[in-house]
């Protein structure tokens, strides 16, 4: 799938009744509420449709009172982050990852698991990644959220798959 595609399927057939929209361009994503009238905004890096799929998988991660909030509330460190800051980042990325993985599957691309400290050696990352892979088969097999549910069957639709879960599993046995 196109970003083009991505970004139009996403915003006219699905975050507008939540009041909100996804869009590229920024040099860093963020997600910044809605205020008054206005919709919210999912912001991903430049036109990077890898990064406009994590930032949505964080979106439906994020709870009704983390939505109210400029980046869900989140903290964030920047590359440079100690080995403990990264372990809890391990920890609070395995479920928007996994959900990152399945709509890549559907969007027809690559995953590769993001590690976000790039200029530090990183310990874990290999559990990462098993962590993530786990999670995303647990995800398939005892059900994903409504919203993401919503959004695999809306991509799904797009490429005429109608066993969701079998195609996800099969590609992720197939490819890794």
């Amino acid at each position: 799938m196109e970003l083009s595609e991505l970004l139009n399927l996403l915003n006219t057939q699905f975050l507008n009744q939540y009041r909100t929209k996804i869009i590229g361009g920024f040099t860093e994503p963020f997600y910044k509420t809605f205020a008054g009238d206005e919709f919210a905004e999912i912001q991903f890096s430049h036109d990077y449709i890898r990064s406009a799929l994590h930032e949505l998988s964080h979106w439906c991660v994020a709870g009704k009172e983390r939505r109210k909030l400029d980046d869900f509330g989140y903290w964030y460190a920047p590359d440079g982050r100690t080995q403990d800051q990264q372990n809890e980042f391990f920890k609070v990325e395995v479920k928007p990852q996994a959900i990152e993985w399945a709509f890549s599957i559907l969007c027809e691309v690559q995953f590769e698991p993001s590690m976000d400290n790039l200029n530090n050696a990183t310990e874990g990352a290999d559990q990462f990644t098993l962590d993530v892979k786990n999670q995303l088969e647990d995800y398939i097999q005892n059900g994903f959220s409504k919203r993401v549910s919503e959004i695999l069957k809306l991509f799904a639709s797009e490429r005429g798959i109608e066993d969701i879960d079998s195609y996800l599993s099969e590609v992720l046995l197939e490819k890794y």
